[in-house]
């Protein structure tokens, strides 16, 4: 009689052998898949089995071009991993977006969905490939996604022998922004949205962004307040906040860690919305708690990069522009021209909720780059768009503001919600945001709160669904989750 210790190691040797089994027909099939690929306007180059060792999973990486029109094309690459879940993703892009969200990708893949992530029709993460050349333009502002989802859910049915269940978006910042121009223009194309800081009203930001440099002006100048003397922490709500700095003007001849009355004056211009010359607004106030990281990155003395090549090599095609000139003038041929519809400002997102798409839209309440004011803006867009209350559209659109989350991720409170690789806490959808997104679409569990750890995973804290905030009730301290409350 063979001995229990035998029988194991038979049995390990065996389950062994058919792992190494399996594994070696996933390379097989997906070496394979270059050939099976026969789609208009693409062109597979190359089909690679890559192992844990280097990515989070075993997977099948497919890179692909995709041609756009006859002046532009994408880069697609399509990640299939070998724990599917029946699953499709699309990932988005960041910034002036030329890259592909490579985290994104290996991030998704590991939770087993076949993800798909372009280079938005340019490579770099400069605006320089959008002069005079419109259809990389386009490309930017919803074709590289649109054209990704369409050539990318035909792919799972040939590598898997059968398509996808559901299919689901994730992006932040650009990557937000193109998740809304798919719910607004696309609505077919996704089960459900994780959209996060979206750079939505795409020719309002960069004019806001670029408003401040007139404003502080350089390092020398005696508007300009130094970062150094800042100090941010988290605000749960930060609507309750208006900042006065009367109090920080220098007195009794102090000229150390305070302002001078010029440099008060500036405070809460930086720290107010923005108005054209007839009252409309152009751009909400930056949220009241994000000072030290915006003053570093807009306030700090120097051109802001994304203004000046919007207005450089997109507006005016001069890439002599000066941003220091920038205008309300300026703002308003951006705003008649609105390249490609990138906007993305509609409130009537009718058309995604015919098809029983679900969209969660989050954004940083201490976010240094895109406010989290135009969030709620949007949110207000909407319900009087559509004449809804938060109650119906509860239903199929919710948003949640994170509090002490900078841009997409970081900051000093509980951001780790799980939109981002490196901002996972768990994988539960009690824990994770794109699995409470997934759990709402197939099990129609809608998500009350998006909890989130802080960096160490010391404490939680359970953001509320807007328009409910947290409110401190008590017991106990302020890392406690049970002391706050939704209200």
């Amino acid at each position: 009689m063979p001995s229990l210790y035998s029988s194991s190691a038979a049995l390990v040797g065996a389950l062994a052998l058919l792992r190494t089994t399996h594994a070696q027909d996933f390379a097989t099939n997906c070496s394979s898949l270059l050939d099976q690929i026969n789609i208009e306007n693409v062109t597979a180059y190359a089909a690679d089995y890559i192992t844990a060792q280097v990515v989070s999973t075993d997977l099948c990486c497919v890179q692909m071009n995709v041609t756009t029109s006859e002046q532009s094309g994408i880069r697609l690459e399509a990640w299939f991993p070998q724990n599917y879940t029946g699953r499709f993703l699309s990932t988005g892009n960041g910034g002036d977006g030329g890259c592909i969200q490579y985290p994104d990708l290996d991030y998704t893949t590991s939770l087993g969905f076949a993800a798909v992530g372009a280079n938005n029709g340019h490579d770099g993460m400069t605006g320089v490939p959008f002069l005079n050349n419109p259809d990389v333009i386009t490309d930017f502002a919803w074709r590289s996604l649109h054209t990704g989802v369409v050539v990318g859910e035909q792919l799972p049915a040939l590598f898997y022998g059968a398509p996808q269940n559901k299919s689901y978006y994730l992006g932040c910042s650009t990557g937000g922004r193109q998740g809304w121009t798919v719910v607004q223009n696309f609505p077919e194309d996704f089960n459900g949205v994780l959209a996060g800081a979206p750079a939505m009203a795409s020719t309002d930001l960069p004019y806001w962004s670029g408003s401040f440099l007139p404003v502080t002006g350089n390092e020398d100048a005696d508007t300009f307040v130094p970062t150094e003397i800042a100090t941010d922490n988290v605000l749960e709500n930060p609507d309750l906040c208006g900042f006065d700095p009367t109090p920080l003007i220098c007195a009794d001849g102090n000229t150390t860690d305070c302002l001078t009355e010029t440099q008060a004056e500036t405070v809460p211009t930086v720290l107010s919305a923005i108005y054209d010359e007839n009252g409309e607004l152009v751009y909400p106030r930056m949220q009241p708690g994000a000072e030290v990281l915006a003053g570093a990155l807009q306030w700090n003395g120097q051109p802001f990069g994304i203004t000046q090549e919007w207005w450089r090599y997109v507006i005016y095609n001069d890439t002599t522009w000066d941003p220091s000139t920038l205008t309300i003038a300026d703002y308003h041929v951006a705003k008649e021209q609105n390249p490609a519809n990138v906007e993305t400002f509609n409130g009537d997102i009718s058309a995604f909720q015919s098809t029983g798409g679900k969209v969660l839209h989050y954004h940083g309440l201490m976010d240094m780059l895109i406010s989290s004011e135009n969030s709620k803006r949007y949110y207000n867009l909407v319900q009087e768009t559509m004449g809804m209350d938060s109650s119906e559209l509860d239903d199929f659109y919710r948003f949640f503001g994170i509090s002490g989350m900078s841009h997409c991720g970081g900051g000093d409170g509980a951001y780790k919600i799980g939109n981002v690789a490196d901002g996972v806490a768990g994988t539960s959808a009690d824990e994770n945001v794109l699995i409470a997104l997934v759990q709402w679409v197939e099990e129609g569990v809608a998500p009350e709160v998006v909890r989130g750890a802080d960096a160490n995973e010391t404490f939680w804290r359970a953001h509320c669904k807007w328009p409910l905030t947290n409110k401190y009730v008590g017991p106990g301290d302020y890392e406690e989750e049970s002391a706050w409350q939704c209200s």
